[in-house]
């Protein structure tokens, strides 16, 4: 088979792998739709020098069970079976694995799908058959894909946040996990402000439902964001972007005792603990979610009726992977995905 392989330097290519074969505790997916994530272009955009292993890349896995090894026991890991797939794989022993926090490994090494082990821009990926989650037949295939990473990864930030319907969120940037942030948290009832340097993906915003859209090119963001909820600020701030500027921002515009949470890979910022301590604020980071809070994404998606698939604004082959990734780091529009 043939997967893609970031070379570095904005190049790909397709490398030719032997069709997976599941090891002890492992089973193969027929891999479906594989989710272009905005991490991704972290090692699109790498130095060609910097490039060690080629690993396929994706790391937003769905697809079906073809292949299960001898001995597995897990109900997930069964022919025929539509999963989605935890991209992180630990021990498996420590606390944080048994918790369903492999990211967060305290015996290692660490296997994270796309960067030290291949991942699912390919047709047929090999994966630890407890990183399976299951996927509802109320959900396509890419929506899936979107949970896996980028959809998975504004519901854990939410549930760090501990997001109401009572709350102002302010949502710093639109991309993948932006966007996927506002249709989470206008189905949890809140009021939502987005906010992108992007006119497209505020619109998109505005069609997921958030209720003022703002371009920070037009003006001071924590001064209009104050402006418009009588002076306080937000009650929280997500900031997905990585950019300093969002970071600072999202900062500055919540109301004392307010919410911060810091997602986007990235940025640097810098605190002066004088012009913060006084106004109670909680920061927080929140590095994507956990595997039972995979499987809650996916359950509230289903029960609140979520339609994730219009994420996606261009779908593309493998064949076409040169063109989707010029595309894609361009940042502007919705979301990719690869579809076998």
């Amino acid at each position: 088979m043939h997967g893609i392989v970031f070379q570095g330097d904005c190049k790909l290519d397709l490398l030719a792998v032997p069709d997976p074969t599941p090891g002890p505790g492992e089973v193969v997916l027929e891999i479906k739709a594989s989710g272009m994530c905005g991490s991704d272009l972290h090692f699109y955009r790498r130095p060609a020098n910097a490039v060690v292993d080629a690993m396929i890349a994706g790391h937003e896995p769905c697809g079906v069970v073809v292949a299960v090894a001898p001995g597995v026991v897990s109900p997930y890991a069964r022919i025929g079976a539509r999963v989605m797939v935890h991209h992180y794989h630990g021990c498996a022993g420590c606390i944080d694995c048994r918790s369903g926090w492999p990211q967060m490994c305290r015996n290692g090494p660490l296997t994270v799908y796309s960067a030290n082990a291949h991942g699912a821009h390919a047709p047929y990926m090999k994966v630890r058959a407890d990183t399976l989650v299951p996927l509802d037949d109320n959900l396509s295939f890419e929506a899936g894909a979107a949970i896996s990473c980028g959809t998975g990864t504004a519901w854990g930030a939410f549930e760090r946040m501990k997001l109401t319907g009572r709350d102002t969120v302010a949502i710093f940037g639109q991309g993948p996990v932006g966007l996927s942030a506002t249709l989470l948290a206008k189905a949890q009832g809140a009021r939502i402000i987005a906010l992108d340097v992007d006119e497209v993906r505020l619109k998109h915003a505005r069609q997921f439902g958030a209720d003022i859209a703002l371009n920070p090119r037009d003006g001071k963001i924590p001064e209009m964001i104050r402006d418009m909820t009588g002076g306080r600020g937000a009650t929280m701030a997500l900031e997905t972007s990585g950019v300093a500027r969002a970071g600072q921002d999202a900062l500055k515009c919540v109301e004392p005792w307010g919410t911060i949470c810091l997602v986007g890979l990235g940025a640097e910022l810098t605190i002066s603990l004088s012009e913060f301590l006084r106004s109670q604020l909680r920061i927080l980071t929140s590095w994507t979610m956990s595997i039972p809070a995979q499987k809650a994404c996916a359950d509230f998606i289903v029960s609140r009726g979520i339609k994730l698939d219009p994420l996606f604004t261009d779908r593309w082959s493998l064949d076409q992977a040169g063109a989707a990734y010029e595309k894609f780091n361009r940042q502007s529009g919705g979301k990719g995905v690869f579809l076998m």
